[in-house]
């Protein structure tokens, strides 16, 4: 299982508004995908921790929404794969401990790495997230209206049972200027 913690800072002003400032959110990314289409999303499943998915796995597409739709789409894209060993509500439940385990935006400001404009080398922010979880992640960027490359996503590997952060097999391969805006959100 890949885990894709990211920041939401490509989503229009508005919209972040409606979303926890100062964090980072779930979304998952991983191979293989789409593993077994007759186990439909069932939210009665997460009942128990949909205040914890509202406020740590929103959908960032249109936070005005409850989740379900993305949820949903994490589930069949992606839980479904898992399902020999972690049922919905685990799956679920998991990528929710893990973000409280890893706290990206500790570790990067520990590094003095602060989501403040200022540019950063992505060698800087690797290592930093390498002290602070003991393993290697990818760094994905974007460009902002300006055309600045900026700190876009951290992809981070977890174990099969959803209780760890792991060295990825494979690191996803992501293009990124070596020095990077870490943009105030």
């Amino acid at each position: 299982m890949v885990l894709e913690i990211y920041e939401y800072e490509t989503i229009a002003l508005a919209e972040r508004d409606l979303l926890p400032k100062h964090s980072w959110h779930i979304h998952n990314n991983k191979s293989p995908s789409n593993c077994n289409g007759s186990s439909p999303f069932d939210q009665t499943m997460i009942s128990d921790l949909m205040g914890r998915m509202q406020n740590c796995w929103p959908t960032v597409a249109c936070p005005r929404n409850s989740g379900t739709k993305f949820w949903s789409h994490e589930w069949k894209k992606h839980g479904t794969c898992s399902e020999s060993v972690l049922d919905q509500h685990a799956y679920f439940e998991a990528g929710l401990n893990i973000k409280d385990k890893v706290n990206l935006l500790q570790i990067l400001e520990n590094a003095g790495i602060k989501p403040d404009d200022k540019f950063y080398k992505v060698d800087d922010i690797k290592e930093a997230i390498k002290a602070g979880t003991g393993h290697t992640p990818a760094i994905e960027c974007n460009n902002d209206p300006s055309r600045n490359s900026q700190l876009y996503q951290v992809y981070l590997c977890v174990d099969t049972s959803g209780s760890d952060i792991i060295e990825c097999p494979v690191i996803p391969i992501r293009k990124c200027n070596a020095s990077i805006q870490f943009p105030i959100f």
